[in-house]
């Protein structure tokens, strides 16, 4: 199954896992995309200025920069708060799948219950998401400077 990815769609995954990372970027990489890869929050936080991705898939539980402060960060940078955030995480609790979204996060994600092919679904979607409301932004009539 080969979905329509647009050409140089960038994703940053950021895990402290790094087979889980590698593993992720390869998947990623076999769609079309093109992948960075960041193994704490604190590299994950320069690269994704750097590397200005399309969508970040982002773990909670790393070492540095946790991935709930790594998502405050990025939502309130200007350079990356435009930026899709998905958490892709062990923690299955419903209170941390709800500090996440209200936190600036477009989906959450476990590990244990999603196959990679799903998380590849999940990103079209969510980039496909953010492209709609850029397009629809742009198009609104933006009011005169004072």
């Amino acid at each position: 199954m080969v979905n329509e990815v647009p050409p140089k769609t960038r994703i940053l995954v950021v895990d402290d896992d790094q087979v889980l990372c590698e593993m992720y970027a390869e998947r990623l990489q076999a769609e079309g995309f093109e992948t960075k890869t960041a193994f704490n929050g604190e590299d994950g936080l320069a690269r994704a200025v750097d590397y200005a991705p399309h969508c970040i898939l982002l773990d909670l539980m790393m070492p540095k920069v946790d991935g709930f402060s790594a998502l405050e960060i990025l939502k309130s940078t200007p350079e990356t708060k435009n930026i899709p955030v998905i958490i892709l995480t062990a923690l299955i609790q419903e209170e941390n799948k709800k500090k996440g979204l209200a936190k600036g996060a477009a989906d959450y994600i476990i590990k244990s219950e999603t196959m990679p092919g799903e998380v590849v679904a999940k990103i079209l979607k969510v980039i496909e998401g953010s492209k709609q409301r850029e397009t629809q932004s742009a198009s609104q009539p933006q009011p005169p400077a004072a």
